[in-house]
């Protein structure tokens, strides 16, 4: 029995993203109304980022685990990650740069970023952002879907799916030594496609770490300032950011954003991202 026909079974309603299916938290005593957990679409394991519910979904529900195709997919997942540690990986041959306006983002703006469209099979459909370590080396490739999103299909996709991702872009230059944390590649995107070029994402809240937060540290950041989304995840993820930056001795400041439902900092219009800028850093 795999994960996808385990949550099928169960009648869990899922969506799909790059690595794991997300689902309504399976706490009973969580009343998760914006799914927060997020289930290894191999493993099955299980984590709720909004109220730290963590487990196995096979353990959870006493079902069997085909234990020989996850150890076959762990395998192929290894051997990608030690592919992009050595060597990184090349830009696909059959690529060319993207220079539309999707999102109401600039031509230039996607060129800064190296985005392009190929028709390999991974990447077809897609406007997809190499994702460069500090040595300049593509450690994975970030894929958003041309559009609107149809079925199950993931808005984003990451390959290799496991790749691990560095906060992104791997440098920018700090306004009066402070530097923007936002969740997405759009939401960084759009900062700087609207001026607010300090800004940089971390794939995830689940992908900050003490030793990122350091590394930009040592880079002569002073201060985080944080934008996450609003919703319950992620001012918990805030809290833990801050937390973290207490630890590494770096200073925080975090913006909640108000307005319409929905709204992020990939969403914000010129006016809006011109007004956060005069805001922090006037």
């Amino acid at each position: 029995m795999t994960v996808e026909e385990l949550l099928v079974e169960e009648k869990i309603q899922f969506k799909i993203s790059p690595a794991d299916f997300i689902v309504k938290c399976l706490n009973p005593e969580h009343d998760d109304n914006n799914p927060s957990m997020r289930i290894d679409r191999v493993t099955g394991v299980y984590n709720c980022f909004a109220c730290g519910f963590k487990g196995n979904i096979f353990k959870l529900f006493d079902k069997p685990a085909n234990y020989l195709d996850i150890k076959r997919e762990k395998l192929k997942q290894r051997i990608e990650m030690k592919r992009s540690e050595s060597i990184g990986f090349k830009m696909p041959n059959d690529r060319l740069m993207y220079s539309g306006n999707e999102r109401n983002i600039k031509g230039e703006t996607y060129a800064k970023f190296d985005a392009f469209i190929s028709t390999q099979t991974q990447f077809a459909g897609r406007i997809v952002f190499p994702i460069y370590d500090i040595t300049g080396k593509i450690v994975a490739f970030n894929g958003r879907i041309l559009g609107e999103t149809l079925g199950d299909t993931p808005k984003y996709i990451f390959h290799p799916p496991k790749a691990k991702l560095p906060l992104y872009p791997s440098y920018v230059t700090p306004i009066k030594g402070r530097v923007i944390l936002v969740e997405g590649i759009y939401d960084v995107i759009n900062l700087h496609d609207k001026g607010l070029t300090n800004a940089l994402c971390c794939f995830g809240t689940h992908n900050i770490t003490e030793p990122k937060l350091q590394l930009l540290k040592m880079k002569g950041v002073e201060q985080i300032d944080i934008i996450f989304d609003p919703d319950t995840a992620g001012q918990n993820a805030v809290e833990k950011v801050k937390e973290m930056c207490d630890k590494v001795m770096l200073k925080h400041y975090s913006v909640k954003l108000t307005g319409e439902k929905g709204i992020d900092p990939g969403s914000l219009s010129n006016t809006a991202v011109a007004q956060l800028k005069e805001q922090l850093y006037a």
